[in-house]
């Protein structure tokens, strides 16, 4: 894990979340998102 994988759900700042304090240290909150690639995944049915 690197710093900015993670982003606040409240605050929408970037954390380093390897810390034992999961709490954002910008607002205390303790809920964090995960930044994901935007892929569409395609599915073809026979």
């Amino acid at each position: 894990m690197s710093t900015g994988e993670y982003r606040c759900a409240k605050c929408n700042e970037p954390q380093n979340v390897n810390s034992l304090g999961l709490q954002c240290e910008k607002c205390g909150y303790k809920i964090f998102l995960k930044d994901r690639p935007v892929d569409k995944k395609v599915y073809s049915t026979d």
